[in-house]
């Protein structure tokens, strides 16, 4: 049975870890070098670092943050944030990323996940779709960290990706960021019942149960969360016991 994956997510924003609501008012949360030093020694599955104003900025990550964070890090890590070209997806797997996550570039044009896929493989290709709900049953990519609406619809465009070659898909849903009610299991559930390649949900965590839900009712590969971690809620250790409890297979 493939095992569920907990990953703490840094958002990091001038080199420092912050965290918002509904992808605005954020909050200082810490450094992000050591923060993932305390999550690898804490039992994380994965670690993602997201430089959240890198596209907004028209700038590329901060690599030397990076290079400071893999260090520290010794788990899986998957770094995005103003990913634009093969030479940027290359210099952060050099700077010791594990997977690199494209988002405003892949909406850009596909063709660009393809090239990627081809040249450093689907597996360390990751897609981030930021989605906003739009109607009752109709959510829209934004990009450039959520400023941006483009007009394409969420399902579709996860579609589209996966035959483009991504790996794996980073969900956040715009609406629950930051508000700890939870993901948008409605949008999750849709986009895991669509396609066949993992999916990272992401946005709204405030309770293990929401976890669980993501991971048993939304068919989530991997859960995400932030809150709930940087400011000390729950450890991983933690999480990971009350899913082993429900009996989700994790690794302990």
């Amino acid at each position: 049975m493939i095992k569920a994956r907990i990953i703490p997510c840094l958002d990091v924003d001038n080199g420092r870890v912050v965290k918002g609501i509904n992808f605005v008012k954020l909050k200082d949360a810490g450094d992000p070098v050591e923060q993932a030093r305390i999550y690898s020694e804490s039992g994380a599955d994965e670690i993602c670092f997201l430089d959240i104003t890198a596209s907004s900025d028209n700038r590329d990550t901060i690599l030397d943050i990076v290079k400071k964070t893999a260090k520290k890090s010794f788990v899986p890590l998957t770094v995005g944030g103003g990913v634009r070209t093969l030479t940027n997806i290359r210099d952060l797997l050099f700077a010791g990323a594990d997977k690199v996550s494209i988002n405003t570039a892949a909406v850009k044009d596909t063709n660009f996940v393809t090239e990627s896929s081809k040249k450093f493989g689907a597996q360390c290709i990751v897609v981030a779709i930021d989605a906003k709900k739009i109607s009752s049953d109709k959510w829209e990519v934004f990009t450039h960290g959520g400023r941006n609406k483009t007009g394409i619809d969420v399902i579709d465009f996860a579609k589209k990706i996966e035959k483009s070659g991504a790996g794996e898909i980073l969900l956040t849903s715009m609406d629950k960021d930051g508000t700890k009610s939870g993901y948008d299991l409605d949008l999750l559930k849709k986009i895991t019942a669509t396609i066949n390649i993992p999916v990272i949900a992401s946005g709204g965590v405030g309770t293990l149960d929401h976890l669980y839900d993501g991971i048993v009712k939304g068919g989530a590969s991997a859960v995400l969360a932030a809150s709930i971690f940087h400011y000390g809620e729950f450890k991983i250790k933690d999480v990971k016991e009350y899913l082993n409890s429900k009996n989700v297979s994790v690794r302990l």
